[in-house]
C-alpha cells in the first residue's frame, strides 16, 4: 500500500466486473498538515491511487497506471466533514491489462469520475 494508513477499506463487494468500495479517509493523516492546514483537501492523486490499489486487490496482480481518461473531480473531499466515501469500480479485462470506470461519491454527492487503463507491472 503505497498511501500507508490514508485509507481504510471498511467493506468490499464484488459481483463479476463490478466493485463497491467504502472508504474512510485518515483525518490525522501527514498528508493533511501540508493540504492545506485548517482546511483539508483530498488530493486529487491520492484518490487516483486509492482506486489503483483497490484495483489490484480485486484482480490480484500488481498494476501500473498506463491512462487516464475523463477526469472530473466535482467535488471538494474534505476528511473533516465527510471522511467516508463509496467507490463503485467496473473493471474489465482488456488484451493489455484492466480499463477501470470509477465514480466516487459521499453522501449523495458525486466527488470524482474517472476511467483508467492499466497494465501489469
Amino acid at each position: 500500500m503505497q498511501l500507508k494508513d490514508f485509507y481504510k477499506i471498511n467493506n468490499l463487494e464484488v459481483d463479476k466486473n463490478l466493485a463497491t468500495a467504502n472508504i474512510t479517509i485518515n483525518k490525522e493523516h501527514d498528508i493533511f498538515k501540508g493540504h492545506f492546514p485548517g482546511n483539508p483537501v483530498t488530493p486529487g492523486v491520492c484518490m487516483m491511487q486509492i482506486i489503483k490499489e483497490l484495483t489490484e486487490q480485486i484482480v490480484d496482480k500488481k498494476l501500473m497506471m498506463q491512462t487516464s481518461s475523463n477526469i472530473k473531480f466535482m467535488a471538494i473531499i474534505n476528511p473533516e466533514k465527510t471522511p467516508d466515501l463509496v467507490l463503485t469500480l467496473d473493471i474489465r479485462e482488456t488484451e493489455t491489462g484492466y480499463k477501470v470506470k470509477n465514480t466516487t461519491t459521499f453522501n449523495e454527492t458525486v466527488a470524482l469520475k474517472l476511467t483508467s487503463n492499466f497494465i501489469e507491472k
